[in-house]
């Protein structure tokens, strides 16, 4: 409807015949949707936007506008407001056209006609295989997969990836960790070091292992010259002299296989809490591949070619700096090993190579530093470094009976995604997630989340598509039956406030995908969805449904079966469900 009255008063701009083309004049028509309804449901500025290079006073050129105006079922009246708006209202017929397209489309209302492009890649959550999905990731999660989900109810090709980051020290961390406690097992006397992995998940992980010929190695051997704490708090050299030690007694190739299992096991556990989540992935992308299949030595050589690296100090370095970074980037170390970096600038790469045009990486709030490094590489290897889309996600501060939760991976001390869903169910943990704008701290109350209270948005909303089921259970119970063809025939009867006030918000459903999907923003969409729920609250508790009058109940019943199909829709792409009972 919204654009529909765009290119109405597009056309009628159009026809004016003295002002300058070189203006683009209809180009710049932008509709905005009233705050109040007494002002009209539409307001454009393009007079005010036009009066100066068309010298012209603003209300004389909206005058002139509406005077070009053509013949349209859609408007009902018009009028010039304030300083130069033009104040439009639509004809009721037009909502109760909007209410017929609502029951034809069902579950496609306000999905957009598929496109070809710009092919989009989301990549989210990416939490390193290391231990259980925490709170903090379930955000992470929640936003990416209803980012999806709108860009493709906006119409564009949507690929989910999940960036395993399996190769690198934090790997090795894990494998120190698991092989410790692998010892524990057999009646050893172990200390966890500070820098290692310490939750109980690790234990689980190190009983699943099968490996043979350890070589026998006892805790005494591996602790052998180094102390079982960090020394002055050197906890980082601490670990890295166990790693080191522990390759040395069982060898690079069973420790490799203890690394292996371990983030496989963990990896899988992880894979199930998603799924349950309703988060599932076109692709598990492994970051061993990258070096396994020589991506990242592919990556290096192109901008070596490009003679966009150089040597320093025994390292390669990225000209980083050239393409607006704060600094250049070590690619290699003086030791030979590729730097995370590499890695990261190979992914991207590997990206633009598949055909993606637009890369969105939903990443964590300390990942901030990481944007203008990764659009140097791609502007370096001749990529647009814009086609990198970053979402910053902030972090998630967990509150149970008035307390905050602690989440720390290494300590073990957090609670965990999958812990979180089954105290407050999967519904209330993907709507809470996204209530708020992801560049916001969340704070999430459990005790709102499990209330079944009109302050609980999600059960308020639910509750909306499932006062609609109990109406038409009261029907069945009274021997009655709803008549669509005749409701939609009889929707000119619908004139009370409450009727016109529900028709206006359910016309404004694509508009909010559109705008949701394009900012990757899905709080409007939660926001929306209260608004509706709240209007058909009002109409449900000022008027009756099933009245004598067949003609009216029937168009009642017609107008909340299309609110039902709305609300089913808009929680569907946030991944929340539609009960028919409470």
């Amino acid at each position: 409807m919204k654009n529909s009255i765009a290119q109405i008063v597009a056309s009628a701009v159009a026809g004016l015949p003295d002002l300058d083309e070189s203006l683009g004049a209809p180009s710049l028509v932008t509709i905005e949707r009233t705050r109040d309804a007494r002002h009209g449901d539409f307001a454009c500025n393009i007079a005010m936007r036009l009066a100066k290079p068309a010298r012209s006073n603003p209300r004389d050129l909206a005058q002139r506008i509406i005077d070009q105006l053509p013949a349209s079922e859609i408007i009902d009246t018009v009028e010039i407001a304030g300083p130069g708006f033009i104040n439009i209202r639509v004809s009721k017929s037009a909502y109760e056209d909007q209410i017929r397209e609502i029951l034809d489309a069902r579950a496609d209302f306000g999905r957009a006609p598929k496109k070809d492009g710009p092919r989009h890649l989301l990549e989210f959550v990416s939490a390193n295989p290391t231990g259980p999905l925490h709170v903090g990731h379930g955000r992470l999660a929640s936003y990416g997969a209803t980012v999806g989900n709108l860009l493709e109810a906006a119409g564009y090709p949507v690929h989910r990836e999940y960036y395993v980051n399996d190769a690198g020290r934090q790997m090795d961390i894990l494998g120190v960790s698991v092989y410790l406690r692998m010892l524990e097992q057999q009646q050893q006397a172990i200390n966890i070091p500070a820098a290692g992995y310490r939750g109980d998940y690790v234990r689980d992980v190190a009983a699943e292992i099968d490996i043979e010929n350890l070589n026998d190695v006892t805790a005494e051997q591996l602790f052998d010259d180094i102390p079982a704490d960090a020394p002055d708090g050197d906890k980082e050299a601490h670990i890295d002299a166990l790693i080191g030690r522990a390759k040395e007694l069982i060898g690079e190739e069973s420790f490799e296989e203890i690394r292996w299992q371990s983030q496989i096991s963990i990896r899988n556990e992880m894979r199930d809490d998603l799924e349950a989540f309703g988060v599932t992935y076109d692709r598990w992308f492994s970051e061993k591949s990258l070096s396994d299949e020589g991506r990242i030595d592919e990556a290096l050589a192109v901008l070596q070619e490009r003679r966009m690296l150089y040597q320093k100090d025994g390292a390669t370095w990225f000209k980083a700096t050239d393409f607006g970074d704060e600094k250049d980037r070590v690619v290699i170390r003086e030791n030979g090993v590729k730097t995370y970096f590499a890695s990261d600038i190979a992914y991207h790469f590997d990206k633009r190579k598949r055909g993606f045009d637009v890369l969105v990486d939903i990443l964590g709030a300390d990942h901030h530093g990481y944007i203008a490094r990764v659009r140097a590489g791609l502007d370096a290897m001749g990529f647009e470094g814009k086609s990198l889309e970053v979402q910053l996600v902030q972090f998630v501060s967990l509150y149970r009976d008035g307390v905050k939760q602690q989440m720390s991976t290494r300590s073990g001390e957090f609670v965990t995604l999958r812990q979180l869903r089954e105290d407050v169910g999967n519904d209330a943990a993907r709507f809470f997630y996204v209530m708020r704008s992801n560049d916001q701290h969340l704070d999430f109350d459990l005790d709102l989340a499990k209330s079944r209270s009109n302050e609980n948005p999600v059960y308020y909303i639910q509750y909306a598509h499932a006062r609609v089921a109990s109406v038409f259970r009261q029907l069945d119970e009274k021997s009655l039956q709803w008549r669509e063809k005749t409701g939609r025939s009889a929707l000119s009867k619908l004139v009370e406030p409450q009727e016109v006030a529900l028709m206006r918000s359910l016309s404004r459903y694509p508009e909010v995908i559109e705008l949701a999907a394009h900012n990757r923003a899905p709080q409007h969409l939660v926001h929306y969805l209260r608004e509706l729920a709240n209007d058909f609250h009002a109409y449900y508790n000022a008027h009756q449904f099933i009245v004598d009058d067949a003609d009216l109940r029937d168009a009642r019943l017609t107008l909340i079966s299309a609110m039902r199909i709305v609300v089913a829709n808009g929680l569907s792409i946030i991944g929340v469900s539609s009960p028919d009972t409470m």
